[in-house]
């Protein structure tokens, strides 16, 4: 490791100041991410090479984030540059998947797809989130630590037990964009370095970010961030961090409000309660959890036993942390609480505050409570073991120690070795599949589709009862049966329909779509009633004799642009107190 940019002050601070102050840089300047640039990137490097010889390690959530990634690309050469329908779900019927689902994921997965080739794009999208989560551990963790530890920290956080179940088990690739977050969002929460509207402006930025990559990481986002926020409040006496606290989180929704508040308004459109089925409720999901379903307690119990390895980790690294004052006092205590709360989250015992927490309910699986967990875990066992003495005593060593002793090494050393153990079982354990890319690219090619979800699926929809062969338009009787009839389409892209119909009588027209509020039709230049089919909420409409030029659109619905509207005028706002606020220190 290369310490040259370790301070040669290596006075102590005295431990009234260490235990007053939350932010204690080392040194005159923090060190720069440069120096663990190589770590990381060999880290995340390790944790994917698996994938360069078995394949795609193809987790639960695998298809259905490809699936997305693939109908946006689509999409963009169609020139609908922020899709909301997935044209493609339910066998080309169609879902409003990307009003609700984040799109932080998508873009990426998409962007990287059209540059790079399919078969290693999942790969890349975890690399480059694995170091995001290395940088941003390591930005947090060099506040208070020497280099070598900011970068075991920034290490280890980045190849946790529960990134690597993400990575083989889950494929769950926006919650790990998420994951990655999680230590920039306390880092900038703690900062008291920052000018007041830079700290503001950062934090609520990261917070949009994190609601913008996985809804449910960001609830956890959410309560995390205000647990901390009033903990500080009240340890300090203090209503200004309060205040300002609650400034970010204001902010931070309002960043991201063209994608929350579509997906808030809009949720009464569909089924949302679908992303509750029996198995995905969080008191069916607590660790060690019993079911009649093997594989389900199978996974679970994997989950659970990296649950308790952390926890057990994170119990005697903060212990170690608090003996050793090797944090600032106020430092360990919020950490502390984090973990602490993420922990008794997961168990049985909460189950009252996961049925009336607003939205809590929504994260589904307990067990995400380990995304805070590991922040703490990592950062105190980094700050554990930076500074131990070859002695039994645990008197902290001055804080810039140019050098480890010998003991930390190895200690990193048979911590990564039982890294690398667990990674090993994993991918042994895991699901290696190569075929999926193909065979989702062939089914859109072909215009099957792919299959929906049940959340996304329109009121009023029975997805299972969609045909997965049906054309794109066909007449019905009066009794609903089908029969045949000219129609000439004109136009069908994913947010325009176009379909000239000649017929010598009335008739009942049926379209490839489901029916969701933000399609309208016109007929013949006329706004139209779109009905829809018993069941399946296919759209339906009603043609008079002779010719007509049907037009069906997928409009922008007045939720969005408020929603945009909002997020452009907080961006602006935060950009200009920020500007005036460093223009007066200028100044002043």
């Amino acid at each position: 490791m290369n310490f040259s940019e370790t301070p040669t002050n290596l006075s102590p601070p005295s431990h009234t100041a260490a235990a007053s102050a939350v932010v204690m840089p080392v040194g005159s300047r923090l060190p720069s991410a440069r120096i663990a640039l190589p770590w990381i990137v060999a880290t995340a490097t390790l944790v994917i090479s698996p994938m360069l010889w078995l394949g795609q390690a193809s987790g639960h959530d695998f298809q259905f984030h490809l699936a997305s990634w693939l109908d946006v690309e689509l999409q963009w050469h169609s020139g609908v540059m922020f899709p909301r329908w997935a044209v493609w779900a339910n066998y080309g019927f169609g879902e409003p998947r990307f009003i609700f689902y984040p799109p932080a994921s998508w873009i990426l997965g998409a962007g990287l797809g059209s540059v790079l080739p399919w078969r290693i794009v999942p790969g890349a999208v975890l690399w480059l989130s694995l170091v995001l989560a290395g940088f941003s551990m390591f930005h947090l963790a060099r506040r208070w630590m020497p280099p070598a530890g900011a970068i075991a920290a920034a290490v280890f956080y980045a190849a946790n037990p529960y990134h690597l179940v993400i990575v083989y088990f889950r494929s769950d690739f926006a919650e790990l964009m998420a994951s990655a977050l999680f230590p920039l969002l306390f880092s900038f929460a703690l900062d008291e370095e920052l000018s007041r509207w830079r700290r503001i402006a950062s934090l609520a930025a990261v917070f949009a970010a994190i609601w913008l990559c996985n809804a449910p990481a960001a609830v956890i986002a959410t309560y995390s961030l205000a647990a901390v926020i009033v903990f500080r409040a009240l340890r300090g006496k203090s209503l200004r961090i309060l205040l300002d606290g609650a400034t970010s989180l204001a902010a931070g929704f309002s960043l991201a409000a063209f994608y929350i508040l579509p997906a808030a308004f809009e949720r009464r459109w569909v089924n949302i309660e679908g992303a509750l089925a029996p198995q995905l409720r969080p008191e069916n999901n607590f660790l060690f959890a019993r079911s009649n379903d093997i594989d389900f307690v199978r996974f679970n119990w994997k989950v659970s036993a990296v649950a308790a390895g952390v926890m057990a980790i994170c119990l005697l690294a903060t212990i170690v942390a608090r003996r050793g004052r090797r944090l600032p006092a106020a430092a360990w205590e919020q950490f502390a609480l984090l973990a602490a709360l993420s922990a008794c989250l997961m168990l049985p015992m909460t189950d009252f505050t996961w049925r009336h927490a607003p939205e809590l309910r929504f994260v589904q699986f307990p067990w995400r409570w380990l995304i805070p967990l590991n922040v703490s875990c990592w950062l105190f066992f980094a700050a554990a073991t930076t500074r131990l003495r070859r002695s039994t005593g645990l008197r902290p060593l001055p804080p810039c120690t140019p050098t480890p002793p010998r003991r930390t090494y190895w200690m990193w050393a048979a911590t990564a070795f039982c890294l690398a153990l667990t990674a090993t079982a994993m991918v042994r354990n895991c699901w290696w599949d190569s075929e999926d890319i193909p065979f989702l690219q062939q089914a859109i090619a072909s215009g099957h589709g792919y299959e929906g979800t049940d959340e996304y699926e329109p009121l009023g929809c029975d997805r299972y009862s969609l045909p997965e062969h049906s054309p794109r338009v066909v007449f019905l009787d009066s009794e609903g049966n089908s029969y045949g009839r000219a129609a000439r389409i004109v136009q069908w892209i994913p947010e325009k329909k176009e379909i000239h119909v000649a017929a010598g009588e009335s008739a009942t027209m049926a379209v490839k779509l489901i029916q969701y509020p933000a399609w309208k039709a016109e007929i013949n230049g006329r706004p139209a009633n779109i009905e829809s089919r018993p069941e399946t909420a296919q759209i339906l409409l009603a043609l008079a004799a002779g010719k007509s030029a049907v037009h069906l659109r997928f409009t922008r619905t007045p939720d969005r642009t408020a929603g945009a509207a909002i997020s452009i005028a907080i961006a602006a706002a935060l950009l200009c107190a920020a500007f005036a606020e460093s223009l007066r220190g200028r100044l002043s």
